[in-house]
Order: structure tokens, then sequence, then C-alpha cells
């Protein structure tokens, strides 16, 4: 009808994504389309684990290496594009709430899903020694996840920002301004972790 409107975005998803969602947004709050009175709560599962960077070529992780493959091994001998990961994501209103994933806790799947990445065995051994020593014992799967509260107070107080709920927030620098810090370390402690500051030229 008169004053219909439609947008079209073209291209790769991850270049005009952003766009589009904060289009959307703008969009239903100008006509009062967005819904404001509800949680709405949604589990984001089936991640992707390896992304190919398109200028070069080569295939890294995209999200935690550490989780485990659906389909163990075996899913990792086929188009890594393909392989999915044990994670999820509890989303509300648009926000990330909780995130979590089962534990990739068997060395020789690690091995092969650093390999697929660039990782050498001994690169991942020198990383990572001491938690591929642990699984060498027989570690049972396991998983957890991390909650975060201060998004959930957020939404709660229904603030658009977590600054406004978190009671010293950082700068854009990772600065706390009313803690001052970060601080200068001192003397004794940069001997105790055997560190050195170079002053720059």
């Amino acid at each position: 009808g008169v004053g219909d409107a439609a947008f079209f975005l073209g291209g790769k998803p991850k270049a005009f994504e952003s766009v589009a969602v904060r289009a959307r947004n703008v969009i239903g709050e100008e006509l009062g389309l967005t819904d404001k009175d509800r949680f709405a709560f949604c589990w984001i599962v089936d991640f992707p684990i390896y992304e190919k960077d398109e200028e070069s070529g080569k295939i890294d992780f995209e999200h935690n290496p550490f989780s485990m493959p659906q389909g163990g091994l075996e899913a990792l001998n086929g188009d890594p594009l393909k392989v999915l990961g044990y994670q999820y994501d509890l989303s509300c209103n648009g926000y990330e709430l909780v995130s979590g994933a089962i534990r990739n806790h068997k060395p020789e799947i690690m091995f092969k899903a650093f390999e697929i990445a660039g990782y050498g065995k001994d690169e991942v051994e020198k990383r990572f020694g001491g938690m591929v020593n642990a699984f060498q014992y027989g570690a049972p799967p396991h998983g957890g996840c991390a909650a975060g509260i201060d998004r959930m107070v957020m939404l709660l107080a229904e603030e658009q920002n977590i600054r406004e709920v978190i009671m010293f927030p950082m700068n854009q620098r990772a600065e706390d301004l009313m803690m001052n810090a970060p601080s200068e370390p001192l003397a004794e402690q940069l001997m105790e972790l055997n560190l050195r500051v170079i002053p720059q030229d």
C-alpha cells in the first residue's frame, strides 16, 4: 500500500548484519512495533567452529576453540566449514545473557581441531599444556555456562546501556576512572613476575 517500504541488503552477511539489525530496531521503535512489555528468550545453538578468511583463504576458529565438535573426530575429517560445536547461548530481548559449551576433553580430538586451524601438536602442548596433560588422565565429558548478571540487571532495570548498572564502569580504553585503574605496578610486583618495563624512545 501507499507508504509501504521494503529494504534489501546485498553482499556477505557479516558486512551488513549489524546495519540490518539497527535498521530493524529503529523502524520497530518508530512504528511502535516493538513489544517492550515482555522478556523474549531464545537459545542459540549449533555454532560453526571454523570460518574461512576471505582474503587469505585460511581456516581459523570462529567460536570457542575448546568446545567439542558435534560428531567428534569423524566430523573433523570432512569439510571444516560444516563442523558445528556443542555451544549454546541464551539470549533475552536480543542481549546475550548466558554463554556456554561442552568441553572438548579428548586430546586426539583437540589436536585434530587445532591442526585444521594451522596449529601443530607441539604448539598446542606448549600453549595449553596444563589442559592437555589433565585430559591424559581421562577427564569425563563436562561443560557449563557463565551468566551475565549485569546484563540481567540491565534488563530488569529497563536500561539500554550496561554501564548504567555497573558500579565502576570502564571507559573505552578499559580504564576505571573511579578506582584509578589500572595503576602503575610497583617495582616489587614487577620483580615477582619477572617483568621489566622498557621505556619507549
